[in-house]
């Protein structure tokens, strides 16, 4: 099958620029875009001198006066963009919201010895790179792997499909040959370096010929043994190029995964697997698609163990973070999921930090993106951190960038009220999504949760490592699409995509993927 056209956060920056740049229009509530709409700046200046609500007005939905539900259907572009409302509204359980300042929590050796210690009590560390290669055996296993496959006739065994002129995108005779010749140079077996993680340790690359010594000196590439299993443990660090800093533990199978299973399974969130569903103009059908009830079925772990098992891990770090949302998450052997390719299943849990009672709302977006790729600027991503439980406990952990909170900025600030959020909200899915008639020929979005809770902004162009915390209203939901070549829907049910992100206190429209 040819794969999807999707919409990438690049193809869309032209129309976004102008509102990631600080242009906000505070719109009166009619349905088409007024001559003469009031422009707002957002500057580096603004964020520092929000108000404080210095009139108490009782718990948060008191201030804003929002609704239990929105419900509204608008049609713009002559009825090729339909936006349909119908959401739940979820606000903190609080008496007011404040703004923070952050910063970037550098990857020291302290950082380092607390997630080893944490997840990895008593194991033994190696060295990734000489765990990790690949020895004649393990070459052999994958040509008879191969081989037999092109005598059954399977010469697209992962599914990749092909490309834009028809052609096979993975070239199994190529991938024969490269294993043959591969494996003439490859060792009999694998000599383990015993490590400690840390930064700067030495390794040897042999890829071109003759052996050279380099340096990881902000990266830890490695692997630990424990009594349950062997799990890769790689820790990067931010670098010149960005202010990111990335941690992730996952279990892997004893001896090297092959590189082309490696792009083709993994844990998927069960939301993209319930939720969409596309088909092409000749009639395929995407098989990414299981329902709800099945993927239940798949899941052995009780969500209660499953969360605890989570919690006891992240709760030890000490950094206020709270799971504030959660999906199923399933382990397939397949890009295109059918439930026979499902090998595990189980949970996947967002934590992210309260501060005060109210979390930072968690979305897919992580952040740091830059306007253009000729930017010298230096992003910063958002901290997130996922964990997955299957049936076996503990697969998967991400911890991105965790933050540093410095000091509360402007106690109770003052909030826009949630009418003045929505006329903002209508007019605003229009212009930022206009550019969609560019790929489609109708899109209709389904917003089902509409959320007020915290997110970090920051300006790049003058700290990539210090930010503010602010209260947001984030609208979640998913979208359908129609073009000549596909059919794509996607019912935004369980969806953690933000589609529109307002700061709650000036009304200005902050771009997740760029972080501000």
């Amino acid at each position: 099958m040819k794969e999807r056209r999707k919409i990438t956060a690049a193809a869309r920056k032209k129309s976004r620029a102008v509102l990631a740049a600080g242009l906000i229009l505070l719109l009166s509530g009619c349905q088409e875009t007024p001559k003469d709409p009031i422009v707002k700046q957002k500057s580096a200046d603004s964020i520092k001198n929000y108000e404080s609500n210095d009139e108490k007005e009782g718990k948060i939905n008191e201030i804003v006066k929002a609704p239990k539900n929105y419900k509204n259907q608008a049609e713009y572009e002559g009825g090729k963009i339909i936006v349909d409302t119908d959401a739940e509204v979820i606000l903190p359980n609080v008496d007011a919201m404040n703004t923070y300042k952050v910063t970037a929590r550098e990857a020291d050796q302290e950082l380092i010895d607390q997630i080893t210690n944490i997840f990895f009590e008593d194991a033994k560390f190696y060295h990734g790179y000489s765990y990790n290669t690949w020895i004649k055996e393990d070459y052999q296993k994958d040509l008879t792997m191969l081989k037999k496959w092109k005598a059954q006739g399977n010469l697209d065994p992962y599914n990749w499909g092909t490309d834009e002129e028809g052609n096979l995108s993975f070239d199994i005779d190529a991938a024969i040959e490269g294993d043959e010749i591969s494996m003439e140079d490859a060792p009999e077996q694998v000599e383990k370096q015993e490590v400690v993680p840390s930064f700067g340790l030495e390794w040897v690359d042999t890829s071109y010929g003759d052996p050279i010594t380099k340096v990881d000196e902000n990266m830890f590439y490695g692997v630990a043994e424990t009594d349950h299993g062997i799990y890769g443990y790689n820790i990067h660090g931010s670098a010149e190029h960005t202010a990111d800093v990335k941690i992730l533990i996952q279990t892997q199978e004893e001896g090297p995964q092959s590189f082309w299973d490696f792009n083709t399974t993994g844990w998927k969130d069960g939301r993209y697997i319930m939720d969409t569903e596309n088909s092409s103009a000749d009639g395929e059908t995407d098989t990414h698609s299981i329902p709800e009830d099945t993927v239940k079925k798949l899941v052995k772990v009780s969500y209660e163990d499953a969360e605890k098992i989570a919690k006891e891990k992240i709760e030890q770090l000490g950094w206020d973070w709270e799971v504030t949302s959660w999906d199923y998450s399933l382990y397939c052997s397949s890009y295109n999921i059918q439930e026979e390719d499902v090998q595990d299943a189980g949970y996947v849990f967002y934590f992210t930090r309260v501060l005060d009672g109210a979390a930072i709302t968690f979305t897919d977006a992580y952040g740091g993106s830059l306007e253009d790729h000729d930017s010298t600027l230096i992003p910063w991503s958002y901290e997130r951190c996922e964990v997955v439980v299957g049936n076996d406990g503990i697969e998967k952990v991400e911890i991105y960038n965790p933050y540093q909170v410095e000091e509360m900025q402007t106690k109770n600030v003052k909030l826009m009220d949630f009418e003045s959020i929505i006329k903002i909200y209508e007019q605003m899915m229009e212009i930022t999504n206009a550019d969609m008639m560019d790929y489609y020929n109708k899109v209709t979005y389904h917003v089902k949760r509409i959320t007020l809770g915290y997110s970090r902004i920051y300006n790049p162009a003058v700290n990539s490592k210090s930010g503010i915390i602010v209260p947001v209203w984030d609208f979640f939901g998913g979208y359908d699409s129609e073009s000549a070549e596909y059919t794509s829907k996607d019912s935004g049910e369980h969806s953690n995509q933000s589609l529109l992100t307002i700061n709650a206190i000036d009304g200005t429209i902050i771009d997740r993927d760029m972080g501000y």
